[in-house]
């Protein structure tokens, strides 16, 4: 499972020209699934996602995360984080977990994400073609990994 963290100011995600999600102040998440992924380590991945100290408390140092200031998140399947490019010049995603069973951790992710802080949590849309816009606030960028 990987997710890259961008903190933002705002983001957005559209298909064909309408808005399906966005947020403002907060952390844009695009969420990659691979193949020996499994609930549990969702699980982790939800906790690390939520109390990670990335955004700047009253010092101007990061010790706060996105549930202590009550930011928002947007969340954007991203299967090509599976991919290996370490050989040839063509991405191969034999690493990826198929669509099915991707997308139902995709959104089994969503669902814990927005149980568990009660922050809004919006979504792109699984398997779409969609344009991602930000304002990435830093740049503050992280990889996700477990």
């Amino acid at each position: 499972m990987k997710s890259v963290l961008q903190r933002v100011s705002q983001a957005s995600v559209t298909i064909e020209n309408q808005v399906i999600g966005q947020i403002g102040r907060g952390m844009l998440v695009l969420f990659g699934v691979e193949k020996d992924d499994d609930e549990a380590k969702l699980d982790y991945h939800v906790g690390k996602l939520l109390r990670l100290r990335i955004f700047a408390d009253q010092n101007d140092r990061m010790n706060l995360s996105v549930q202590d200031i009550q930011g928002e998140l947007l969340i954007v399947s991203q299967f090509t984080l599976a991919a290996d490019c370490r050989k040839g010049n063509r991405p191969g995603f034999d690493n990826a977990k198929p669509p099915k069973e991707a997308e139902q951790l995709y959104n089994l992710f969503v669902e814990k994400l927005r149980q568990e802080s009660g922050l809004k949590v919006g979504t792109g849309s699984f398997g779409a073609m969609m344009q991602v816009a930000l304002v990435n606030d830093g740049p503050v960028t992280f990889l996700l990994e477990n």
